[in-house]
């Protein structure tokens, strides 16, 4: 019986509590560390890898994945949408400028309910969906780097340019969070086949990645988008590959590492679109019917900011 696919991503934890090299990182909290894994998962019958060792609430990542995919930049729209995982940094920078005394509950209130306090506290600046979107180039035009690999993949499929970025250096400064998720790059195959549509598969390549409470995520989201942009250009979910470089465990993560690290895995969901959009623009969380979700429970944890 082949080994449950999730065991990949338990080896890496399991490697980080016994030999990472423990650090003390920009957050002050501290990780132990190591460089350089990967992780594959195949697609092509709907698997949709959301790991099962620990609850991963795979609609928020969706949403924030098709958050990013309109190329916002504020995280208003984020808010309407019940999705909180980005208000620790413009609160930390809204606290640090002004000196109140004010919980998160009531940042996130005032950013929904005041869009001239969301304009000037709740902006990223350009990061993830500005650089994928509405990337800036020195004479002022903008850059749909997405919407340019969906292209691609429909006249010259067997192209090595398909790919989109974030690394965006100039405006690095300007972003709350440097983008952690660098580079996504698509790959076609079975091009020949009569029989069947090509399969399309996605390498993404992730410089910096929390992998308790970041890495279960990133695969859910790279996992739906690979599933939206394979329906758009009539080709199967092939592989989503996983690759990072600084992998890492923060030290206050360590206790629930060896929690989830005891459990067993249970099989992986199935996931299926609902209808297919005229573009990429298009999806909305309602389009995204999973099935077959039985995880352990959740185990919460604390974000390093």
């Amino acid at each position: 019986m082949a080994r449950h696919p999730e065991y990949q991503y338990l080896d890496i934890l399991d490697h980080l509590l016994e030999k990472g090299d423990r650090r003390i990182d920009r957050t002050g909290v501290g990780t132990l560390s190591m460089l350089g894994a990967m992780m594959r998962f195949d697609l092509s019958d709907g698997t949709f890898p959301v790991f099962t060792t620990k609850r991963v609430y795979w609609k928020t990542a969706v949403k924030e994945m098709l958050w990013f995919l309109t190329g916002q930049t504020n995280i208003r729209a984020l808010l309407q949408d019940n999705v909180r995982i980005w208000t620790d940094w413009p609160l930390a920078a809204y606290s640090k400028a002004t000196g109140e005394a004010i919980t998160q509950e009531e940042f996130e209130a005032r950013i929904v309910e005041d869009a001239e306090f969301a304009a000037k506290w709740g902006d990223l600046g350009p990061v993830y969906g500005k650089q994928w979107r509405r990337w800036r180039d020195a004479e002022g035009r903008e850059h749909d780097q997405l919407q340019t690999v969906i292209e691609t993949l429909k006249i010259n499929p067997t192209s090595r340019r398909m790919l989109f970025h974030g690394w965006n250096v100039p405006e690095l400064p300007q972003m709350a969070l440097p983008p952690c998720h660098l580079v996504y790059q698509f790959h076609v195959s079975g091009l020949g086949d009569e029989k069947a549509r090509p399969r399309l598969s996605l390498m993404t390549y992730v410089r910096s990645n929390d992998m308790f409470l970041g890495n279960p995520f990133n695969i859910a989201q790279q996992a739906a988008l690979l599933f939206m942009v394979a329906q758009q250009v009539d080709m199967q979910p092939g592989e989503l590959v996983y690759t990072s470089a600084d992998v890492h465990l923060y030290l206050n993560h360590v206790d629930m590492a060896r929690t989830q690290l005891a459990r067993t895995p249970k099989p992986f969901p199935k996931l299926k679109l609902l209808r297919r959009p005229d573009s990429i623009d298009g999806y909305r969380i309602e389009d995204f019917e999973v099935t077959g979700y039985d995880p352990h429970p959740p185990i919460e944890a604390p974000v390093a900011v």
